[in-house]
């Protein structure tokens, strides 16, 4: 309570000198000192003034209007807005796509806007997960320990306390391993349990088994570990600093950047940090495993995005061969990413305890424990040179990307790999090097995440676009449409650009949003309210589809036929979320020509479906379609002669026939792309099979006083091929937007300096919530443009749209320089992602702000670092 503020500013006059002395004396006896816990000590600091201002404000525009000759001058008209309370309407919008055509049979399900096939399960909570699964006779819970230091040797671990609690059964560490205490989804550089270091908080240590939940989580906190803390490297630059580096750095590079440097117009130098997003997935990493045959055998139940690896990972831990393991996954509640190789963390544990005591072990990670264990999307640091004409066109760029990479290698460098090719977004950049660093950092071992290192590159590219815009004042759509790329052209890495349908998304959002209309709108907005600033953002996208790593581009299926009819689709992905059990059988029914009805997916089974891919990519439906069509044909090749001999019909006589003449009504199907394989040191060869392309335009409103912002309106025009399924790919499109959105505006994960997390959960992480849908959401599926390259000319859509959201980024930073401008600054100004409301509030400049200039970095100790 600022009470010698009060006391201070009784019976002063309600005027302008009144705003300035309350500043005065609450900066004076609110202070916030460097340091201080929660940090923001700036923006804590403005907000404390900016909050009476606002108030004193909304009192003068009551008394000038009840009492107008009280003062000798009314306020301007542009402070009006301030007093406006806050109200949100109703979120709205129009989704456009293409029906089935006519004359497509009934039956025939692919392209038509079917419901997701477990929604109703899933809204109505029938839908089960792991830790849904009815308690087996005599399981175990299982709780692990893990490290409270980033950065420590293991002096001593002792867990005898805990093994004398009600309900402990034991205590499991790395002298319980019967195979491997090693893992990895590249190479295995990372322990299952630390055995005399730790190198990063949330790392584990053993674990405790006991006959329920409770019982286990209140024994782990009961072991009691001894260390001798080490020297922590926790940012990018203290990696740098320390060449702390996971491999050598890799680049790619086209044309001879020094010499169009020198010879470019304008040089442009400048650094951008993007911060790391959570999964956060609903449901967190969950793993129940059950030995079979006195211990011979193992079924596992995991929440996990790659049964395959899942199947070895076990394997190697217990020294017994894959075909002993049987990995099952019948869906997951959210994986992102986050359980493509993360959930091993948990996995092998329980299986190892399991195994240990032949008795069914589970475990599920409550939710502080998942965010400080599992490890989030890389963070990057980004430093670039660009060289550019007097109009705008890009002729070199130099860019230099060092990503916190956490403790170990995990998917780190095939992120780094997808980064590196998207630098250019939707550009041609004749003169380019893209160069990416690994950093080795004692923080969690960062991984996948939706857009697989995308994301970064693209709001880079876009970054460094709006740099030549600020600089040489030029109109960003004609700077974009300058550089944009055109049929025909080359890549930097020697991809030809064919079928390029960015151009018409493009051309298509700005007509559908009414962008040269709103941006006069935008500007008349900002002239007439000094506090509230409004910007619009146009972005392009470019995104390349394929795994890496070539043999992964492959799909298997497996189709059965019963009797009765019904069919039984087995294949080698796993549904998320994402529709993909949806557009499998929607593709089966086109190929069999039966009701969606019949056909029935089950789960994602190692022991139905061996050695699957990653259920990651955005590639599900383009290799597991195929497959399954594969499959699909093959028994329609087999019943054609009963087909023709009696055409009509039913479905179930023909599979009566043919079973009553011994034919096989079972199939596998398999399918793999050609022609993929890229040679990082000759730059040559193909990375992606092909690009999926959109575009967006986002207008936003923020509040210049406290960094609040609101998103009005987004436009999106999305090619999607010729969809599978119109109502999943847009539900894809929108879900991607928002997380994107979170990634870009609100996630902000923070770091103590000797490694702690704050950010481990709900109340200290903020992710988005409905509130933050725009006001007015129109998405567009660009129609008449099929891929002859995926299952009926459709494409992946899981990834490519959350990088669109980097246009409310960049209509957030519109609006901040329409603030800049207003107080006298113009030009470049840094903005670094995530634009928080802090980040908001500090750039835009005015007399609060100034009263709580920043301290000096290396003068005190900060709450948190930057990460």
């Amino acid at each position: 309570m600022a009470t010698k503020t009060t006391n201070e500013l009784k019976g002063r006059k309600w005027d302008d000198e009144l705003v300035t002395k309350a500043s005065q004396l609450l900066a004076k006896e609110l202070p916030l000192l460097p340091g201080t816990p929660g940090g923001m000590e700036a923006y804590r600091c403005s907000l404390t003034t900016s909050f009476f201002f606002k108030f004193y404000v909304s009192v003068r525009l009551l008394l000038e209007k009840k009492m107008p000759n009280l003062f000798e001058y009314m306020l301007p008209n542009q402070f009006q807005s301030i007093s406006r309370t806050h109200h949100r309407e109703p979120s709205r919008g129009v989704q456009v796509f293409e029906d089935a055509p006519q004359g497509q049979i009934m039956v025939d399900a692919v392209g038509r806007p079917l419901p997701h096939v477990s929604a109703v399960k899933q809204v109505t909570g029938e839908a089960l997960f792991v830790d849904d699964m009815p308690v087996f006779k005599d399981e175990y819970y299982l709780s692990l320990v893990v490290s409270t230091k980033a950065h420590a040797r293991i002096v001593n671990v002792d867990p005898s306390e805990a093994l004398k609690m009600p309900g402990v059964v034991d205590y499991v560490s790395w002298k319980d391993i019967p195979g491997e205490n090693k893992c990895g989804t590249v190479i295995s550089d990372e322990n299952v349990f630390a055995v005399d270091l730790v190198t990063s908080q949330g790392m584990i240590i053993g674990a405790i088994l006991a006959d329920n939940q409770s019982h286990a989580q209140r024994a782990a906190k009961a072991v009691k570990v001894e260390y001798e803390e080490l020297l922590p490297i926790i940012t990018i630059e203290e990696a740098i600093a320390a060449n702390s580096y996971l491999m050598p750095p890799k680049t790619v590079k086209s044309g001879d950047v020094a010499t169009a440097l020198a010879k470019s117009d304008h040089v442009i130098k400048g650094e951008l940090r993007i911060g790391g997003q959570d999964h956060f997935y609903l449901e967190t990493q969950a793993t129940l495993a059950v030995p079979k045959d006195g211990g011979g055998e193992m079924e596992i139940f995991c929440a996990c995005q790659d049964p395959a690896y899942l199947q070895r990972a076990v394997a190697d831990v217990l020294g017994i061969d894959c075909s002993r393991i049987m990995a099952r996954v019948k869906r997951l509640g959210g994986g992102f990413g986050g359980k493509e190789s993360r959930f091993a963390l948990l996995a092998l544990p329980v299986a190892i305890a399991a195994y240990k005591h032949n008795r069914p072990v589970r475990c599920m990670l409550d939710r502080d424990e998942d965010m400080i264990m599992t490890g989030t999307r890389h963070p990057y640091l980004v430093k670039y040179t660009i060289g550019v004409t007097k109009e705008g066109k890009i002729e070199a760029l130099d860019i230099d990307f060092y990503q916190n990479s956490g403790y170990s290698l995990d998917l780190s460098m095939s992120v780094m790999d997808k980064t590196l090719l998207h630098a250019d977004n939707a550009y041609r950049i004749p003169n380019i090097r893209v160069t990416g660093h690994l950093c080795l950092t004692n923080t969690p071992s960062n991984t996948a995440f939706r857009g697989f290192g995308a994301p970064q590159a693209i709001l880079t590219c876009e970054h460094i676009i709006t740099e030549i815009i600020h600089t040489l004042k030029l109109s960003p759509i004609k700077v974009r449409e300058l550089n944009m790329y055109k049929e025909g052209d080359i890549t930097f890495y020697n991809h030809p650009i064919e079928n390029w349908t960015a151009r018409r998304c493009w051309d298509d959002v700005l007509k559908q949003s009414d962008y040269e209309n709103r941006k006069l709108q935008v500007d008349e907005f900002n002239r007439h309210n000094r506090w509230l600033k409004r910007g619009l953002s146009v972005i392009p996208l470019k995104y390349g589809l394929s795994f890496g790593f070539s043999p992964l581009n492959r799909g298997c299926a497996l189709v059965h036929i019963y009797l009765d009819g019904s069919v039984l689709i087995s294949f080698g992905s796993v549904e998320m979320g994402q529709g993909l059990n949806t557009k499998m059988i929607q593709v089966a029914s086109r190929v069999l020509r039966i009701p969606t009805s019949k056909i029935y997916v089950s789960e994602c089974n190692s022991s139905q479906v061996a050695n699957t891919s990653p259920t990651a990519a955005s590639m599900g439906s383009d290799l597991n379609g195929m497959a399954v069509m594969n499959a699909c044909e093959t028994l329609m090749g087999r019943l054609e002669p009963y087909i023709k001999s009696k055409p009509e019909g039913p479905w179930e006589s023909w599979i009566n026939s043919a079973y009553m003449d011994l034919l096989n009504l079972s199939a596998i199907g398999f399918f793999q792309i050609p022609g993929l394989g890229y040679d990082w040191e000759s730059n040559s060869g193909r990375y992606f099979v092909y690009f999926t392309m959109g575009a967006a335009c986002s207008e936003v409103e923020i509040d210049c006083l406290t960094g609040d912002h609101t998103v009005l309106r987004t436009n999106i025009v999305m090619d999607v091929g010729k969809s599978l399924n119109p109502a999943i790919d847009i539900g894809q499109i929108e879900g991607a937007f928002l997380q994107g959105y979170g990634l870009f505006t609100l996630e902000e994960i923070k770091y103590s300096p000797n490694g702690y997390l704050y950010s481990r959960g709900p109340g200290a992480y903020k992710i988005p919530s409905i509130g933050n849908i725009p006001i007015e959401f129109n998405v567009t599926l660009l129609k008449e443009a099929p891929n002859l390259k995926a299952v009926y000319s459709s494409k992946g859509i899981g990834e490519p749209p959350l990088s669109l959201s980097t246009s409310v980024f960049f209509a957030i930073k519109e609006a901040i320089g329409a603030a800049r401008m207003e107080a006298g600054l113009e030009g470049r100004f840094s903005l670094d992602s995530p634009a928080t409301a802090e980040r908001i509030r500090m750039a835009c400049v005015d007399e609060f702000t100034k009263q709580h200039p920043e301290p000096n970095p290396g003068s005190f100790t900060p709450w948190s670092v930057k990460f």
